[in-house]
C-alpha cells in the first residue's frame, strides 16, 4: 500500500459559514505547512465528508468524494494519518498525506512547461532576414 500520496482538496468556491473565505485563506497556505483532515459524520450532503482545514484552523474545504470514504475509514478506525499543504490549484487545491508513522514530503517542482497558456493562440513565427 502507499506510504504517501496527494489528494485533491475541493469546494473551494463555497463559503464558509464563519471566518475567512476558503480562497482567501488558500492563499495564505504555503507549501510544507499542516493541514487537518477532519471527517464529518454528520454532514447533511454526505456523511461520509473529510474536511480540511489549514494550520489557522480555517476550513479550506473537501476531499474529493472518492477518496473521503477510504481515508474517512483509516481515520475513524485509528489509523495514523499525517497531511501537509502541497498546491494550490484551479479546483481548489492538494494535500500531501503519509500513513504509518511516515512523515509526508512535497513532491519535487515540476519545470514549467513551455506553454503554459491554452487559450489556442499561437504566434506567427519569426524569420531571420
Amino acid at each position: 500500500m502507499a506510504r504517501t500520496l496527494s489528494l485533491a482538496i475541493v469546494g473551494a468556491q463555497h463559503p464558509n459559514k464563519r471566518g475567512p473565505s476558503r480562497r482567501f485563506e488558500l492563499a495564505l497556505c504555503t507549501p510544507g505547512e499542516p493541514v487537518e483532515l477532519v471527517p464529518e459524520p454528520g454532514n447533511p450532503a454526505d456523511p461520509q465528508a473529510v474536511g480540511v482545514f489549514s494550520a489557522r484552523g480555517v476550513q479550506i474545504g473537501y476531499l474529493t468524494a472518492e477518496r473521503a470514504p477510504w481515508i474517512g475509514a483509516m481515520l475513524r478506525s485509528g489509523r495514523e494519518i499525517e497531511a501537509i499543504f502541497q498546491e494550490v490549484t484551479k479546483f481548489g487545491a492538494v494535500a500531501r498525506v503519509a500513513f504509518d508513522g511516515e512523515r509526508p514530503l512535497l513532491p519535487e517542482a515540476k519545470p514549467p512547461s513551455a506553454v503554459e497558456d491554452d487559450s489556442g493562440f499561437w504566434p506567427d513565427p519569426v524569420y531571420d532576414d
